[in-house]
C-alpha cells in the first residue's frame, strides 16, 4: 500500500481497509547464526507479518497459496489502520528490541529514515541473495531502500501512481462533460480542475462537494514533484519548495473557493460520503480503488469511472516488507516477502486490490487490465502510464511527518476559517516540534 499504502499517504493513509489486530511478537525459538530456523515440533515455522492498511495479500489468497506451497509454514497477520498509529508502535518496539514481528511494513514515507538512521535495526537481505532481484523492481523503488553502502533493506511491494477518480453519475446531473479523454483534456493543468470544479459547484446536486478535502488536493500534487521537502543534499527545504507552495496555494484557493466536503480521509463521515455522494472527484493512487470499492459497494458500480491526473504523473505512497535483525525467522521472512514481492504475485494482488505493481513484469501483465467497476477504465494503461512518467522522489528522513502538519494546517483553513497566513505558520511550529 501503500500506504498510504498511507498512505498513504501509503497510507499512511495509505490505502488502509479497517481490518484492526493486536500487534504479535515473533512466535518460536531463537534462530542460528545464519538467521535459519524452525518452531521446536516437527521443524514447522509461524511466520508473524505485521502490516498497515490493505497490502491485499490475505484477500488476494497469498497466504494460502503460500501456505500449500510450503506445508510447514504457518503465516500470521497483524494490521494496524492508520499508518501513523504503526510506525510509533515499531518505532517503540525497535527501541525495545521487542514484540516485533518477522515481516515488517515500511510506508515510502519512512523508508528514508530505515536507510540513514536505523539500517542496524533491519536484516540486509543482500546475505540472502536479494541482490540477484534488482532488474526485477523500478530503479527508484530498489534504490530507496538500499543505503549507502550497499545494503538492502527491502523488498518493494507497490507503487502509487496517481489518477482523478470521479463520479460520472454526479458530473452528469451537474451538466458537466463524462467522457474521462474529454475530461482529461479539461483538466489537464490545476487550474482547469479547479475552474470545472467551480462549474460543478453551480449545478451540483445538494449536499455535493467537488472533492473530498483540500489535503488530499495538496498531498497529490505534492506528489507529482520530484523535490518537496528536502533537496538532493538531504536538506530541509519545504519552506521554500515550488511544490509545497504550489500544494499549498491551489489547496487554500479550493478552500476559499467552496469546492470541498470537509471531510478528513479514513474517518467515518468520509467513509460513508463513498456511497452518499458527498463529493464527486477524488485524486486517487492506484491503490485507492479497493478502498473505493470497499466503501461504496455494489450500488457504487459502474458510477465511478478514472481518468488522467491533472497537471502531469506523480505518485502517492507505496510501501516495502523488511525483516527486522532480531525476527525469529529471518531466512523464512525472506523466502516469504521474496514470493510475495515477485511479479507474479504483484500481478495477483492488483487483480484483486488494485494495488499497482513495482516490478516492471508485473506492470507489463496488467497493460490491458479494465475495472467493470469503474466504468471499463483501462486503468492498466492510465496507472501504467503514471508510473512510468512519475518522477523519481527525493525521499527526507521526515517526510511523512512534514506532510502531516501540513495536512492538519490546511484542514485548520478549510474547517476553521484560519486565515493562510497563520495556518502555514502554525505548520512550521509543528514541523519544528515534530522533527525535535
Amino acid at each position: 500500500m501503500s500506504t498510504p499504502r498511507t498512505v498513504p499517504r501509503a497510507a499512511v493513509r495509505l490505502a488502509a481497509v479497517a481490518v484492526s489486530g493486536v500487534l504479535l511478537a515473533a512466535c518460536g525459538s531463537g534462530s542460528g547464526p545464519d538467521g535459519a530456523s524452525s518452531d521446536a515440533a516437527g521443524g514447522d515455522v509461524t511466520l508473524t507479518v505485521d502490516l498497515f492498511g490493505a497490502f491485499g495479500y490475505r484477500e488476494a489468497g497469498l497466504y494460502a497459496e503460500y501456505e500449500q506451497l510450503h506445508p510447514h509454514v504457518k503465516i500470521k497477520q497483524t494490521d494496524t489502520e492508520d499508518e501513523k498509529d504503526y510506525w510509533k508502535s515499531l518505532q517503540t518496539r525497535l527501541a525495545g528490541g521487542g514484540g516485533l514481528a518477522d515481516v515488517q511494513a515500511v510506508e515510502v514515507g519512512r523508508i528514508a529514515s530505515v536507510t540513514q538512521q536505523q539500517a542496524g535495526k533491519f536484516v540486509d537481505l543482500n546475505q540472502y541473495g536479494a541482490g540477484t532481484l534488482k532488474e526485477e523492481f523500478a530503479a527508484a523503488k530498489w534504490s530507496a531502500a538500499t543505503t549507502k553502502d550497499g545494503k538492502v533493506l527491502g523488498l518493494g511491494t507497490d507503487v502509487g501512481p496517481e489518477a482523478m477518480c470521479y463520479r460520472s453519475d454526479l458530473f452528469k446531473a451537474a451538466g458537466l462533460p463524462t467522457d474521462r479523454t474529454e475530461l482529461a483534456a479539461r483538466w489537464a493543468t490545476w487550474d482547469g480542475y479547479l475552474e470545472l470544479g467551480r462549474q460543478y459547484k453551480e449545478k451540483a446536486p445538494a449536499g455535493s462537494a467537488w472533492i473530498d478535502s483540500v489535503g488530499s488536493l495538496n498531498a497529490i500534487m505534492v506528489g507529482q514533484q520530484k523535490e518537496r521537502y528536502y533537496d538532493a543534499s538531504g536538506a530541509l527545504v519545504y519552506e521554500t519548495s515550488p511544490a509545497v507552495k504550489a500544494g499549498w496555494d491551489a489547496s487554500v484557493k479550493a478552500a476559499g473557493d467552496g469546492l470541498s466536503a470537509k471531510l478528513d480521509q479514513w474517518s467515518p463521515p468520509w467513509n460513508q460520503a463513498f456511497s452518499s455522494g458527498s463529493f464527486a472527484t477524488l485524486p486517487c493512487p492506484a491503490w485507492m480503488l479497493g478502498y473505493i470499492k470497499g466503501q461504496a459497494g455494489d450500488a457504487g458500480k459502474g458510477k465511478w469511472d478514472v481518468a488522467k491526473l491533472p497537471g502531469g504523473a506523480g505518485n502517492w505512497g507505496g510501501s516495502y516488507l523488511a525483516v527486522p535483525s532480531v525476527a525469529q525467522h529471518r531466512k523464512e521472512a525472506y523466502e516469504l516477502i521474496k514470493w510475495l514481492t515477485a511479479p507474479e504475485q504483484q500481478t495477483k494482488v492488483f487483480r484483486k486490490q488494485g494495488n499497482f505493481p513495482s516490478a516492471g513484469k508485473s506492470i507489463t501483465q496488467i497493460a490491458d487490465a479494465k475495472d467493470p467497476y469503474f466504468s471499463d477504465a483501462p486503468i492498466g494503461q492510465i496507472f501504467g502510464d503514471a508510473a512510468r512518467q512519475a518522477p523519481v522522489q527525493v525521499l527526507g528522513l521526515h517526510d511523512k511527518d512534514i506532510a502531516d502538519q501540513i495536512d492538519n494546517a490546511l484542514s485548520e483553513v478549510e474547517r476553521k476559517g484560519t486565515a493562510p497566513e497563520t495556518a502555514w505558520s502554525n505548520a512550521k511550529k509543528a514541523v519544528k516540534n515534530a522533527l525535535g
